[in-house]
């Protein structure tokens, strides 16, 4: 007996609110973009410059009193990651304490760090620091042009990659999901003052590219009608083509949530800003690829007629490339 959260066959009429929907898309867009200008995020370390302190200690390191010991000090913020090797012997135990750049000064000074083994010490006293680093503002400044060219190339990428698959309104369609779903997330990492660092932008990556998959498998579908239904309305054609792809595109999207969620909860701080963004990521990119990129598509029509130059259906010239 197989468990089912989908029907086998549904018949929802998934453009019934598609102005209110997209409006309300818009509208979530425009706050984000708004927040981010307004609030501004809350960059990490590696965007803002700082002081990476490696530890090693003889006994097990624990976390929550380092970090309280830490706070003493009134450094801002502060990040402390455990390392696990497998090389490592069973009495050596690793971390790594991340400090931001204090203000007016190009990294954490001498006085500061000697300070913050100090304190350390008196948590574990066979604790001992073998190693040093400091990112200076011009580093965590070539980070945020690195980390935006990143992004904007994979964008950039997925507009060439629908277009040579599809058709223009496809990959129109496909970018402004894409687009949508990257704002929204920067939107809410600004409105709750997440930490943002440089795991946020693997997130974000990561995010464009299951958002891709969501809508390419949709628009995969309408590409498989618009040849089975040749007189069929684009309206009717695309639910049909959501309806088809319900089943899958649910059960990916849970399945994946489950274990997000599982590492959102016991996964530790360190990771935690990037497992929420994943969670949110997901959550708006199935819903842009139903609600953002499908009505986009409704919009701009597709040609399905190619004895014609132009038309109001759906097909694609270059419907045998593949990825």
């Amino acid at each position: 007996m197989r468990l089912k959260l989908v029907p086998s066959e549904t018949n929802w009429n998934f453009f019934r609110f598609d102005t209110i929907t997209l409006g309300a898309s818009c509208l979530a867009v425009i706050a984000s973009i708004v927040l981010f200008f307004v609030v501004g995020l809350n960059f990490g370390i590696d965007f803002r410059g700082g002081t990476t302190i490696r530890t090693d200690a003889h006994s097990a390191v624990d976390v929550a009193a380092y970090r309280e010991a830490l706070q003493e000090l009134n450094l801002g913020d502060i990040s402390i990651t455990e390392v696990f090797d497998p090389t490592f012997d069973e009495d050596e135990h690793v971390t790594l304490i991340n400090v931001q750049a204090q203000d007016g000064q190009e990294s954490v000074t001498a006085e500061t760090i000697a300070a913050i083994e100090a304190v350390l010490q008196q948590v574990d006293p066979t604790i001992t620091f073998p190693s040093v680093e400091s990112v200076g503002p011009t580093v965590s400044g070539e980070l945020v042009q690195t980390a935006i060219i990143a992004v904007a190339l994979a964008i950039g990428a997925v507009l060439v990659y629908i277009w040579l698959r599809f058709e223009w309104q496809f990959s129109l369609g496909a970018v402004a999901a894409l687009v949508h779903d990257v704002t929204l997330t920067i939107g809410i990492f600004c409105l709750l003052q997440i930490r943002f660092d440089l795991a946020i932008i693997a997130a974000l990556l990561t995010i464009v590219g299951y958002s891709l998959n969501d809508t390419v498998i949709v628009f995969d579908r309408v590409r498989e009608n618009l040849r089975k239904y040749k007189k069929m309305e684009l309206k009717d054609l695309l639910n049909v083509s959501i309806n088809d792809t319900l089943s899958r595109t649910f059960m990916t999207s849970f399945t994946t949530l489950i274990a997000l969620i599982a590492l959102f909860v016991l996964g530790g701080d360190v990771i935690r800003g990037f497992v929420f963004a994943m969670i949110w990521g997901i959550i708006v990119g199935t819903y842009s690829s139903v609600f953002v990129a499908s009505s986009l598509l409704m919009r701009l029509g597709v040609k399905r007629d190619w004895t014609k130059t132009d038309g109001g259906g759906g097909g694609t010239q270059f419907a045998n490339i593949d990825a």
